[in-house]
């Protein structure tokens, strides 16, 4: 891979639109990103990465919008680089928030975009960008492929992030595992190992099924088996598995064969029990007919005697039933008689009605007489109605004359209103007046007020943030009190180890001389007398342990000494703004006062355009209310001169109906009473006729009745009636009298009967000793029967049961092997069993040869830069307390023999030899890809933890990458770096966003 150019706008601090032009950066080989801290150094790589993978660097969600960009400039990334011989165009838009097209203010989502292109050339030479995908994952995915990297291999193999160095070279076997794997694509190997593991799992589950199956059979087989064949006794147990197989199908053939055993006894049972229950059965058969026919013989003789003792009663029903139908035969003259009386009834009755309605001069009068008073009032209702007209028009006029009085008062009140209204005119309009101008001076007074209030807000922000920060100003103090006497106490432990360790330093040349080696002092090959260490001698370790803590506390003293001027000048800016030292509880008390001030004249000052429109208002008003008064005035005149004219008439046809109308209200009224009158007079000469003609009918059928009665032996009508029946009642004594005949005949036959006269001679039957030994029989049956059934199936189960036992033994045994097998497979894989003695997993066996591999290609630059002190050792001991093994990296001390930790390298120690390692990786992986060429590396920070001779061996061994055709692009604050690298991009921050300047040797 090779870069070409970079654009970015609107990207992390970049607020602009920049461009990188790497072909002429790249010119050297070796250039370097320099700048102050925070100015974006890093955010260039991130831009790399992310128009590469749409993501930088770093898996948490990084802001990529810049904070000092327009906002109607998008965030944008384009890269063109070559990759696997082709040269690409991308382009990224990352989601953001722009501005509405449309609406000024508002802000809408903007989507991320992605653009691929690749350069083309046709025939005849010409090129153009041609595309090839505007999805974001088609793109990814043809990035990834033509680096054969994905996105954690790009970092660690090509772009190497800023305190990432030291990740892979301190990290243990598992974390390192997960890294290689996705680097080197093992994760073959580890996919047979969790084939291995599922397997197991699913085995294990097959197998305790199984057992499971096994274990619920034998649940079963007990239960089938019951307490008389204490089924425990031998039992397979789940916690001995070795019992679920061939003791499990001995176990249950033996439970067979008792319970065989228990059949047989019950079967001979059963049969005794059942020849006991038949001759039961026969005795309580015979027992029962004979009780049967004793029984219905002695009912029998109780109904005869109970039908003979109502022989009377029967006897009296006959004449009754004789004299009802002698009676029937006079039923029509009867009902003459009654008709007639009946009718006579209701025509005294109605008449007494009509003649209590009629008034008292009618009351005694005859049918002629009330004919002719009820033609008599027909006549007056035809006077009455000829008046009717006039009484309509007597009725309209009262109705205009109530509506003109009406309107009258109506108007009259109308004429008071206003004028009322109109009186008092002057003293509104001088409230009024007086309102407004009280509130224009609200107005002039709320805007001082508001100016004022602005003036303290501030103050009052100003002193909270001065109050906040001399309280950090304090806590700094102290944070810097501290920092100094610990840079003092390390300062002087230093010089002690130092000066000690010079004072002593003959002695720990001595301790290197060997016999037969050149003295490095005085060059002598014989020792007599080599210088022995003092006790308690430092030695370089403790010189450099202590050099650390020096450096660490400078550090540290330094960063609590900047912190606390930063704390000062902000707290002096926030004192001046504040106006000195006011306490912040005196400034918010008179914000709080101004406040109450403020609102309170806006409140007034709200009432200056209400009383302006209430003046308009007033003004329109007394035009509309004298507009009022004068129609209303001009129409109470007409109004009243039609009254008087209306109220005239009115009064004339008053006096013509009194006359007519004579107590009541309405010509209507007294139309009605007369109608009504005439009706009573009509309706009582109808009834008094009908009164006189029901009194003749009723004496003819009263003596036809009574002569009938007499010829057919009754004393009267009345004695006649008094024997009738209905037809149903005559019908009922008919049948009961048959009935109760038939029913003697029927008792005294069977009484005659042989049977029965036999079985009333015999003594009575014990029916309830019969039927206690018939159940005794048969519960004694049922029980017997029940236990061969018991038996039966008891037998039956545990033949089912055991054949079934058989078939789930016999597929446990297969799956128990199965499982041994592949559990013993699983841990020699995983490193968990016994037989794999370095307990090293199959994929890291496999990545620990990788491991060497990336191990060799180190060293070669790590020796280099060590001055061939440290040599990366590859172990494949076994991890503490059984973790796994195969990936474990210590570090060679050439100077002592002894491997070493990776943790205990120093700072320095520790880039350079994770700076080999890296490259060494980014061999490896490259060859591993199948032989990509990664032209270009990346290196963030970590060379300002190196001394000299270190930088200058390291910068050596970045300048021998040149020879292989490789970029090597740096980021360091070191000034020896700059002056080695001719080729340099500067990175320069502002307030308003960073730049970027390319400076080259021959320009500087």
């Amino acid at each position: 891979m090779r870069l070409h150019s970079l654009h970015l706008q609107a990207f992390g601090p970049f607020a602009s639109r920049h461009s990188i032009d790497f072909d002429a950066l790249t010119t050297d080989g070796l250039f370097l990103l320099h700048g102050d801290t925070g100015a974006g150094k890093s955010t260039l790589f991130a831009a790399i990465c992310f128009a590469l993978y749409g993501y930088p660097p770093r898996e948490r969600n990084a802001r990529l919008r810049s904070d000092h960009a327009p906002a109607d400039l998008l965030t944008e990334v384009t890269l063109e680089t070559t990759i696997a011989g082709k040269r690409l165009q991308i382009r990224r838009v990352p989601a953001q928030r722009k501005p509405h097209s449309r609406r000024p203010g508002d802000f809408v989502d903007h989507k991320p975009e992605t653009d691929l292109k690749q350069w083309t050339e046709d025939e005849h030479g010409q090129g153009r960008w041609e595309g090839i995908t505007s999805s974001h994952k088609e793109a990814g995915k043809e990035i990834e492929s033509l680096l054969g990297l994905n996105r954690q291999q790009f970092c660690q193999v090509v772009l190497l992030p800023q305190n990432d160095f030291t990740k892979f070279l301190q990290a243990d076997a598992s974390e390192r595992r997960v890294l290689l794997g996705t680097l080197f694509g093992t994760r073959r190997f580890g996919l047979i190992e969790q084939f291995l593991a599922e397997r197991k799992t699913t085995t294990a589950k097959s197998r305790d099924e199984a057992r499971a199956d096994v274990m619920r059979l034998t649940e079963r087989i007990q239960q089938a088996a019951g307490d008389e064949l204490d089924p425990s006794t031998g039992a397979p147990r789940p916690d001995d598995p070795a019992t679920l197989t061939d003791q499990a199908r001995l176990w249950a053939a033996a439970l067979h064969r008792q319970a065989v055993t228990l059949q047989q006894d019950a079967t001979a049972g059963t049969e005794n029990a059942r020849q006991l229950l038949a001759d039961c059965r026969t005795t309580e058969q015979h027992t029962r007919d004979l009780h049967r026919l004793q029984q219905a013989h002695h009912t029998a003789q109780q109904e005869l005697t109970q039908l003979d003792e109502r022989t009377d009663h029967y006897t009296q029903l006959a004449d009754r039933h004789e004299r009802a139908r002698t009676a029937r035969q006079l039923q029509t003259v009867l009902d003459d008689a009654h008709t007639a009386a009946r009718e006579h009834s209701l025509a005294l009755a109605a008449d007494a009605n009509a003649r209590a309605l009629l008034p008292a001069e009618h009351a005694s009068q005859d049918g002629n007489d009330l004919s002719q008073a009820a033609q008599q009032v027909r006549g007056r209702i035809g006077a009455a109605q000829a008046l009717l007209p006039d009484e309509a028009v007597l009725q309209q006029l009262t109705d205009e004359l109530a509506v003109l009085s009406k309107e009258r008062n109506e108007l009259a009140d109308t004429v008071t209103e206003a004028q009322d209204w109109l009186n008092g005119l002057p003293q509104l309009r001088e409230t009024l007046t007086a309102r407004l101008q009280a509130a224009r001076t609200a107005q002039e007074a709320s805007r001082e007020l508001t100016v004022t209030l602005s003036a303290v807000n501030t103050q009052c922000e100003a002193a909270a943030r001065r109050d906040s920060l001399l309280t950090q100003v304090a806590v700094a103090e102290e944070a810097l009190t501290k920092a100094t006497g610990i840079l003092n106490q390390a300062a002087a432990a230093y010089i002690d180890i130092r000066r000690r360790r010079t004072d002593d330093i003959v002695a720990e040349l001595a301790g290197r001389l060997k016999d037969g080696e050149s003295c490095p002092v005085c060059g002598s090959a014989t020792h007599p007398a080599p210088a022995t260490p003092q006790p308690g001698q430092p030695t370089a370790a403790d010189e450099q342990a202590a050099e650390a803590a020096h450096t660490a506390a400078q550090q540290e003293e330094k960063k609590a000494s900047q912190r606390l001027g930063g704390l000062e000048q902000e707290a002096a800016e926030a004192r001046g703004q504040a106006g000195g030292d006011t306490p912040l509880a005196d400034l918010t008390a008179r914000r709080t006062e101004l406040t109450d001030r403020l609102r309170q004249t806006l409140a007034e000052a709200a009432d200056a355009g209400a009383a302006e429109e209430e003046l308009t208002r007033l003004q329109q008003q007394q035009t509309d209310r004298e507009n009022t008064r004068n129609t209303a005035q001009q129409r109470l005149g007409a109004i009243d001169a039609t009254y008087d004219s209306l109220h005239t008439q009115r009064e004339t046809l008053n006096r013509r109906l009194a006359v007519a109308l004579g107590q009541h209200a309405t010509l209507a009224d007294r139309i009605r009473h007369l109608t009504q009158l005439a009706e009573q007079l009509e309706t009582a000469a109808e009834c008094t006729t009908a009164m006189v003609r029901t009194t003749d009918d009723l004496r003819t059928a009263t003596q036809r009745a009574e002569q009938a009665a007499q010829a057919a032996g009754f004393a009267s009508p009345a004695e006649a009636t008094d024997a009738l029946l209905p037809d149903d009642d005559l019908a009922r004594i008919s049948e009961e009298i048959t009935r109760w005949r038939e029913q003697r005949l029927v008792l005294a036959a069977r009484l005659d009967q042989p049977d029965l006269k036999n079985a009333a001679a015999q003594p009575p039957a014990c029916l309830e000793h019969a039927v206690t030994e018939l159940e005794k029989a048969t519960t004694a049956h049922s029980s017997a029967t029940a236990a061969e059934t018991k038996a039966t199936d008891r037998v039956d189960a545990l033949a089912v049961l055991g054949t079934q036992l058989d078939a789930f033994t016999a597929s446990l045994e297969p799956l128990e092997a199965a499982y041994r097998t592949v559990d013993h497979l699983h841990g020699l894989i995983s490193g968990g069993s016994l037989s794999n003695q370095l307990r090293m997993q199959l994929e890291s066996y496999v990545l620990a040869a990788r491991l060497e591999e990336v191990v060799d290609a180190a060293n070669t630059r790590l020796t280099r830069m060590s001055h061939h002190r440290f040599t990366l050792v590859h172990s494949d001991e076994r991890a503490a307390r059984g973790a796994k093994s195969g990936l474990g990296l210590k570090v060679l001390d050439a100077w002592n023999g002894h491997q070493r930790h990776t943790d205990t390298l120093s700072g320095g120690e520790s880039f350079y030899v994770s700076l080999s390692l890296a490259l060494g990786l980014a061999d490896v992986v490259t060859a591993e890809a199948g032989g990509q060429a990664l032209d270009t590396l990346f290196i963030d920070e970590g060379f300002g933890t190196l001394d000299d001779d270190t930088l200058h061996q390291v910068l050596d061994v970045l300048d021998s990458l040149r020879d292989h055709d490789r970029t090597v692009g740096v980021i360091s604050h070191v000034a020896e770096m700059r002056r080695r690298i001719t080729q340099r991009l500067h990175v320069r921050k502002s307030p308003v966003g960073s730049t970027l300047v390319h400076i080259t040797e021959a320009a500087e």
